[in-house]
């Protein structure tokens, strides 16, 4: 695993319950400002249920993809965690 894909998940696994942050968040976070799309890629292939890959959403605010059940499946998951989308 990489240092940066390392960094990344330990950013998202410090997301509380009820927040979000976006790819670009997590990607400065990491310090690498313009790597949300390699962020973006981390969650994709994430299959580690200890990972809140949900709680990582576009800077638009769109719920961008999740790969455990879609788009819906992680609306469902970000409002049973009192998320206002």
């Amino acid at each position: 695993m990489t240092l940066f894909r390392e960094k990344v998940k330990d950013i998202v696994c410090s997301i509380p319950a009820g927040k979000t942050m976006s790819y670009s968040e997590v990607a400065a976070k990491a310090g690498y400002p313009r790597a949300a799309r390699a962020v973006a890629n981390i969650m994709a292939t994430n299959y580690d249920p200890d990972i809140p890959c949900h709680r990582v959403i576009r800077s638009n605010g769109q719920l961008g993809g999740y790969n455990r059940g879609g788009e819906e499946a992680k609306r469902v998951i970000l409002e049973t965690e009192k998320i206002k989308l």
